[in-house]
């Protein structure tokens, strides 16, 4: 387990004065994204003056987010509403364009609202897989489950997994062979598991196994893989609370607690060696041994 951190490492605590900070990116010119969702803001921390700015103080109320491969930022859109601000979340999945400008991706499915996008990841022909579960205010859903949906190349739509209860973080293999899910349902009796599912014959996801199962503590959210594929998947609570390693075959690799809770992480640095951390009000970071595995890197 060892072999991942740098002996003396240290969390190391970047930003604070965030609600609940979370959905971070790294793109390739030293910058780590991420947002704080029920403020509407995306913000921008810069790894070089080590200052964080607001890079966007109306964000549609952007939630989990990545940088794709032509290094155009993808965002998941909440879909409820807030009482701080009267405007409610897009419900959609937007991309920020070079020329400044945003185009939606997705925001209906059936004619139908989508819940609440809430993170995403891109496999290796640039398809784009999200979650869309509901957290909160659930009065004005019109989807019939929470789901999760892919976004082909040609722009359609399409649901893939049904048969969770509130599916959130989301991952692919680098051969699209198999995806990674977070099943966060906070109804007492709900779903805490990391899901690991496998692409069959005809194109279909099939539910393989369960990687983790967090029983009744705090579930888990946001995760990254490393470039061996171990994947760095937020959650917990208290002395549980941090980011829990595990291979994707379900081996315990090594865990970080962190002083707030966790709720998704991402990989950055020149080397692409320092894990960030969105924990609630704060940015945090610490080097490891192991290398992010991003869709641009």
């Amino acid at each position: 387990m060892s072999s991942l951190f740098v002996k003396g490492a240290q969390l190391e605590k970047v930003f604070t004065g965030a609600v609940f900070s979370e959905g971070p990116a790294s793109d390739r010119n030293g910058h780590v994204l991420f947002t704080d969702c029920s403020e509407n803001l995306i913000y921008s921390f810069d790894e070089t003056s080590e200052e964080t700015s607001i890079w966007s103080s109306n964000s549609a109320h952007a939630n989990g987010m990545n940088f794709d491969s032509q290094g155009r930022l993808v965002v998941c859109c909440d879909g409820k509403n807030y009482p701080s601000n009267s405007q409610g979340g897009a419900h959609a999945v937007r991309r920020y364009e070079k020329d400044g400008s945003i185009t939606t991706l997705a925001e209906s499915f059936n004619g139908k609202k989508l819940n609440g996008p809430n993170d995403l990841c891109f496999d290796k022909e640039g398809r784009i897989y999200f979650t869309d579960p509901r957290y909160g205010d659930k009065s004005d859903i019109e989807q019939e489950v929470m789901a999760v949906y892919c976004i082909d190349l040609d722009g359609t739509l399409t649901r893939v997994i049904e048969d969770l209860e509130s599916p959130n973080g989301i991952l692919i293999s680098k051969d699209n062979q198999s995806l990674f899910l977070v099943d966060h349902n906070p109804d007492l009796g709900g779903a805490r598991t990391l899901v690991k599912y496998k692409s069959n014959s005809k194109g279909h996801w099939i539910k393989d196994r369960v990687l983790l199962d967090f029983g009744t503590d705090y579930g888990m959210d946001g995760m990254v893989f490393d470039d061996d594929e171990n994947i760095y998947v937020t959650g917990g609570s208290g002395e549980t609370g941090g980011v829990h390693i595990v291979s994707s075959f379900g081996e315990p690799k090594g865990f970080i607690p962190t002083p707030e809770v966790p709720g998704n992480c991402t990989f950055s640095g020149e080397n692409l060696d320092y894990l960030y951390i969105c924990a609630s009000t704060s940015l945090y970071r610490i080097k490891l041994h192991a290398k992010g595995l991003l869709t641009w890197s």
